[in-house]
């Protein structure tokens, strides 16, 4: 068993953000020791991992608790996780075009800075968006 610390520091999840996860319901409450702290298991620390891998593949926090609900259910439902996925990737590829955009737009607005001029083409450009 660990404390807080310990998990948070295994699973790579700050302390901060376990409390959030638990007042959420997104993870159920951890045991208590005789002092009141709280005590995790390994099979929590596996859980708060899973979550942390969600998230840093860009999943929401409300995907990342369906994966995990599905990643302990009696059977995974491979066919739900693979349309989450592919609506996820959709998404990812959404972003990336508006991101593509934002920076042409950029290098436009740049390309016309000149430096060491008194009046600023770019924010003189923007004022006109």
């Amino acid at each position: 068993m660990f404390a807080i610390g310990e998990a948070s520091r295994q699973s790579g999840v700050g302390i901060e953000t376990i409390r959030y996860y638990e007042r959420e319901g997104i993870v159920p409450k951890p045991e208590r020791a005789s002092n009141n702290r709280r005590m995790y298991s390994a099979y929590d620390v596996g859980r708060l991992r899973f979550l942390r891998k969600c998230r840093d593949l860009g999943f929401s926090l409300a995907d990342a608790k369906v994966l995990l609900n599905l990643s302990e259910g009696d059977s995974e439902d491979c066919q739900s996780v693979k349309e989450m996925a592919e609506l996820h990737i959709s998404n990812v590829r959404l972003k990336i075009n508006e991101l593509k955009r934002l920076e042409t737009a950029l290098n436009e607005l740049t390309a016309n800075c000149n430096i060491g001029n008194v009046s600023c083409p770019m924010l003189a450009q923007i004022r006109t968006y």
